[in-house]
């Protein structure tokens, strides 16, 4: 039996896609069966205030010390404070969310980088932010014995701008929970919708945090446009704010388009597979995106998806999802009237997406990294 811990923080402390990502990972493991010991590692939390571990070989390792405040130990005082400080012993640490700490000799390390936006994208990342991570990240990259790399394109940069060697990166897709399927109970869907003032509109969706790498601004003069031509179409976004949000909200003030927008804020996940079923499509424009959860999520409740021909997106999406270059607004327009008024296409790429969004399973990513484990313990 191993010792393996993880960090577990981004899973309760966040609530975008790495946070999802940290907390299916966990339940997918503790679902393999196996005898390892697995210690969630936890910063900034009272243990008094935890869930359950998702298994009965998982422990919680937490402390209440911040990430904040980690960091400045570990990256800018340079304190070589090991993380077995706060896991105890352990045979492998899988950092999960860009950085690595320190750790004991002997503990072989595994490093999870989900893109390499705030370099493709500098906008992506306040600038503190950015310095942080131009900073910590290499060397990050460097120290790790192994990376594994949301898909292949964030695996192509890493080894185009870290010089990361292509057999020390592993790609591990995420997957779909089964929770979402398309809501097909109308008084459900409906609550849902009224819930968010959506039941009485015709409206395309976008999920994510509300920054410039999402690209919202020009889905925003995309429908502009095309109520200039009569088709009108609300505008629902699901995010909490982030950073640079002024400028959506600047744009859809000079556009006049204040009245069919929504902001949704945080949407629960319970809510999200009625929102994606009663919508109209998804439209993920992105600059740049490490995976792309929410183009599965939406092909597997049914609605047809738009998205960006740049970075993962197109190799998420596959032949399921219409493809546009995200920086040309008339082609995001052309797009979405494609879709509202072709019929038949809208029901080719429903079908197909759902077939898509089957291709990508947490169980099977719970398996495939209880493998990586293995191979990297020698057992």
């Amino acid at each position: 039996m191993h010792r393996i811990a993880l960090d577990y923080t981004p899973a309760l402390k966040q609530t975008g896609g790495i946070g999802r990502y940290v907390r299916e990972l966990a339940d997918a493991l503790a679902k393999v069966g196996d005898s390892e010991e697995y210690r969630l590692f936890a910063a900034g939390v009272n243990r008094a205030g935890l869930p359950a571990p998702p298994g009965e070989n998982f422990c919680w390792k937490p402390t209440r010390i911040t990430s904040e405040w980690l960091a400045r130990l570990w990256h800018r005082a340079g304190i070589p404070l090991s993380i077995e400080a706060f896991t105890g012993a352990i045979d492998l640490f899988h950092a999960t969310d860009f950085v690595l700490p320190p750790t004991r000799p002997r503990t072989r390390t595994l490093l999870t980088v989900h893109d390499l936006s705030f370099v493709r994208v500098p906008s992506a990342a306040s600038p503190p932010l950015k310095a942080y991570l131009d900073a910590v990240v290499p060397s990050s990259v460097a120290a790790a014995d192994h990376i594994l790399a949301d898909s292949e394109a964030t695996k192509a940069d890493l080894i185009e701008l870290y010089k990361t060697r292509e057999n020390k990166i592993t790609v591990l897709y995420s997957g779909v929970n089964p929770r979402f399927r398309r809501v097909a109970d109308r008084e459900r869907r409906a609550a849902t919708l009224r819930k968010y003032n959506l039941d009485k509109v015709n409206y395309i969706l976008s999920v994510g945090t509300v920054q410039p790498r999402k690209n919202y601004s020009r889905v925003v003069e995309a429908l502009a446009a095309l109520r200039e031509t009569g088709v009108a179409l609300h505008y629902a976004i699901a995010g909490v704010s982030g950073w640079l949000q002024d400028e959506l909200r600047q744009t859809i003030a000079r556009a006049g388009m204040s009245d069919t927008v929504h902001m949704l804020g945080l949407v629960e996940d319970p809510d999200l597979p009625a929102l994606y079923s009663g919508a109209r499509m998804l439209v993920m424009a992105s600059l740049y995106e490490g995976f792309g959860l929410p183009v599965l999520e939406a092909m597997a409740c049914g609605a047809p998806v738009i998205t960006s021909n740049l970075s993962s997106l197109p190799e998420v999406g596959g032949s399921a999802a219409l493809l546009v270059d995200p920086q040309d607004t008339d082609a995001i327009s052309d797009a979405i009237l494609k879709l509202e008024t072709d019929d038949a296409r809208r029901s080719q790429l429903i079908e197909a997406g759902y077939r898509q969004a089957k291709k990508f399973s947490w169980e099977r990513a719970g398996g495939q990294l209880k493998s990586i484990y293995t191979d990297m313990l020698g057992a």
